[in-house]
């Protein structure tokens, strides 16, 4: 609600002046400035849960560490952790209202979560919002911290969180193609490269190597998400632990990892730590890869799937929508082309990532909100790519075998599993006098005498052709009687 058509307010103060907030509102005057000078995006933080969860997290430990050390008192570390865990819990995200793009290194967000679980701590106490004598959200809910230490810990516990189930539901992808592989484990088709016909294959082989490249892809994200795990609480400012109790840093690292149940570790130069935000650019290197291998996998879907009838014709997507205005019965890929454009998206954000990691300056890189933006973004935008792709699409993919083993027969390329017995030379000659004829390869190697017709066709069996069973050159190279040449195009 806009804030003039409130009817309530209370008064807030702060270095630059006095402000009215709305009555019922648990953020607080930085909040309502930071809403002020940044309407760019047009979308809160709240937008990413688990960001708000992390901040809470961090809030919690810290009230926790504070307590334990003996700078916060029992009663304000309880309320506030009370109040942590109501939004850990997933009340009052709304209230996270400060936009997902903000100048001031994440300032802004990290006095949005102080205001917000300070007024939610004193609604707890019996006390009006906006109390701040009794209970304050900097003195108290951010003691022992700075925003250098409390932002970059929060994105990278809330991406550890967010990857999660971004990694669920890759899994799931990568067995919905296994289980494609084994349905289509017994149709022979022929594989390409350079577009050009290649030698034969089966389509189980084809989607199962879909489904190991994104088994490889869940290792590495896993791998990379270790390097979230080094934080820099206790840093302060710029990593020289100001304002800080010797005991802190520890104490706040044992609760945290008990809350997150996350092997976080501090990391051991803190000045460095605050500055440097290579594992944000790392991360978002390994989550491009994913999308741009999945990208890969979805046009080899569009290819394979062209047609019906003019094209390679060799699968059928489930039609999903019309997809012509003025085309009568046209289906366009729509599942496969949306994924390709989370994978564009995705490399423009690790560009931007890249650029905003190359900005730091000296002791602090200011462009961390853009950083968590764009890898929250892409998380969130894969996570739900992949759920379409393997729901609309993979799961309802279907072969179509009469096309796929007339192509088989009639393909030049299975010339090739013959070079073993017959030698390169005659069978390029013979894949040539195929093609000028339309002939069949395996009548015209009998016919030059090559070899016998039993062995051809044990040779050209399907579990032959796929590489399903071990070729043995049992036989040599059998020459013919005069040179084999191509042969012109028979008037018929």
């Amino acid at each position: 609600m806009a804030l003039d058509a409130m009817t309530r307010t209370r008064t807030e103060t702060d270095s630059l002046g006095s402000m009215e907030i709305p009555s019922d509102a648990y953020w607080g005057i930085h909040t309502a400035r930071a809403m002020e000078n940044f309407p760019i995006a047009k979308r809160p933080i709240s937008v990413y849960p688990d960001l708000v969860i992390a901040l809470a997290m961090v809030k919690q430990a810290s009230a926790r560490a504070n307590r334990e050390i003996g700078v916060l008192s029992p009663e304000k570390a309880e309320l506030i952790d009370r109040a942590a865990q109501l939004v850990i819990d997933g009340e009052h995200h709304d209230q996270f209202a400060v936009g997902v793009m903000q100048g001031g290194a994440g300032t802004s967000t990290n006095m949005n979560a102080n205001e917000v679980i300070t007024n939610i701590a004193l609604e707890l106490a019996g006390r009006e919002k906006g109390d701040y004598a009794f209970l304050s959200p900097i003195d108290d809910t951010n003691r022992s911290q700075s925003t250098n230490d409390v932002y970059p810990t929060a994105v990278k516990i809330g991406l550890s969180l967010t990857l999660q189930s971004l990694l669920e539901e890759l899994d799931l992808l990568r067995k919905a193609f296994l289980a494609k592989a084994v349905e289509f484990h017994d149709v022979l088709k022929v594989g390409r490269t350079q577009l050009q016909d290649a030698v034969p294959m089966t389509l189980g082989q084809e989607f199962h190597g879909f489904a190991t490249t994104l088994g490889e892809d869940y290792h590495r994200l896993l791998e990379n998400r270790y390097l979230l795990f080094e934080i820099n609480m206790g840093a302060t400012a710029i990593g020289t632990g100001i304002t800080t109790h010797p005991d802190y840093a520890p104490a706040v690292l044992r609760h945290l990892r008990q809350i997150t149940e996350l092997d976080l570790e501090t990391a051991d130069d803190l000045v460095e730590s605050t500055s440097d935000t290579g594992a944000f650019m790392s991360f978002s290197s390994s989550l491009k890869r994913n999308a741009i291998k999945l990208s890969k996998i979805c046009n080899d879907l569009r290819l394979l799937s062209s047609g019906p009838q003019a094209g390679f014709g060799e699968i059928n997507l489930p039609p999903r929508q019309a997809g012509s205005s003025i085309m009568p019965g046209k289906v366009n890929p729509v599942i496969p082309e949306v994924v390709n454009q989370v994978a564009f998206s995705v490399a423009g954000a690790d560009l931007t990532v890249t650029m905003a990691v190359e900005g730091g300056q000296l002791q602090l890189n200011a462009f961390e909100p853009v950083i968590a933006h764009s890898i929250f973004q892409s998380i969130t935008w894969m996570r739900q790519a992949m759920w379409t792709l393997r729901v609309n699409c993979v799961e309802g993919i279907t072969a179509n075998r009469a096309r796929l083993g007339a192509m088989v027969g009639a393909s030049v390329g299975v010339v090739t599993a013959l070079t073993p017995f017959i030698g390169y030379a005659a069978a390029a000659a013979l894949a040539k006098t195929a093609l000028l004829t339309g002939r069949n390869v395996a009548d015209l190697v009998v016919e030059a005498g090559l070899m016998s017709r039993d062995e051809v066709m044990k040779q050209l069996s399907p579990a032959r052709l796929s590489g399903l069973e071990a070729v043995t050159a049992a036989i040599p190279i059998v020459q013919p009687a005069e040179n084999v040449v191509a042969d012109e195009p028979r008037e018929s």
